[in-house]
């Protein structure tokens, strides 16, 4: 049986540790992160800045972390499993 090769660093991503961001850097990422798919948060009963503040405790908490996909040129945020 052939073995699947094992994934790279460059195809994994890169973890972006978020202490390491400038605040300022950091909430925009997170804005545009939470804002892709063209959601208004309003209809579903919170604001922009309560989503971000949701990621910010998830990422101060461990429950998720930033990956930067080298291949997309783009950082995503990802759940972590506690």
């Amino acid at each position: 049986m052939r073995q699947k090769p094992s994934k790279t660093a460059d195809e994994e991503g890169v973890e972006i540790p978020s202490e390491q961001l400038n605040p300022d850097t950091l909430r925009r990422l997170i804005q545009e992160f939470v804002s892709r798919d063209g959601a208004d948060w309003d209809q579903v009963g919170c604001t922009l800045d309560d989503k971000v503040e949701q990621v910010l405790r998830q990422l101060k908490t461990g429950r998720a972390k930033i990956v930067f996909d080298r291949k997309t040129q783009t950082a995503n945020f990802v759940a972590c499993p506690k």
